[in-house]
């Protein structure tokens, strides 16, 4: 999986070398806020604070723009059993994502842009931690979601806030309906 994300950032940075200032090629950091939602009404969920960071190209089309990207994600959630407070049930996820928005520029000008932005995101797990009445084993090993948000870019910097949502449970094991939720800030810096 490295290879192949090697593979991708040299992709995108050689098609950058090919074009006159439709591609941006950055990098980027950021926190995220995650919590998991579940149907039963017995565990209160708990927000877990955790970091991303990756690679981001922009094919920018006047004022729309594709931005494919690839990052690696810490994401984590925790839920407290209502009837046994002691009992903290929880999560740590290392994921890859690898997102494909579609943004558009509402305000577009030299030296800033506003924008909103939304697509799918697929997350390969590389590693999983839980502790929980829940085995490592019946996490899956990937998910779908839905990555919609804000953003601003001033000279070469570019800011934005997201939410992500997973559109498949979490847990492999039947009849327990969870999701995760992340709320994610990220500030990159173009480099081309």
């Amino acid at each position: 999986m490295k290879k192949l994300i090697i593979l991708i950032i040299f992709a995108v940075f050689a098609l950058s070398s090919r074009a006159q200032g439709n591609i941006e090629v950055g990098l980027k950091a950021g926190l995220n806020s995650s919590k998991i939602l579940m149907n039963l009404s017995d565990y209160t969920p708990q927000t877990v604070n955790n970091f991303q960071f990756g690679a981001f190209a922009r094919f920018n089309l006047n004022r729309f723009y594709i931005q494919p990207e690839a990052y690696f994600n810490s994401k984590g959630g925790e839920y407290i059993d209502k009837i046994s407070p002691a009992t903290i049930n929880s999560f740590d996820l290392k994921t890859i994502d690898v997102p494909a928005l579609v943004g558009f520029k509402v305000i577009d000008k030299k030296a800033y842009n506003l924008h909103v932005l939304a697509g799918p995101v697929f997350s390969l797990v590389t590693s999983k931690s839980v502790s929980s009445q829940l085995t490592e084993t019946a996490i899956k090993n990937s998910f779908f979601g839905w990555q919609y948000g804000v953003g601003a870019d001033f000279l070469f910097i570019t800011l934005d806030a997201r939410m992500e949502s997973l559109s498949s449970n979490l847990y492999a094991t039947p009849n327990f309906d969870s999701k995760n939720g992340t709320f994610v800030i990220s500030l990159g810096f173009k480099i081309l």
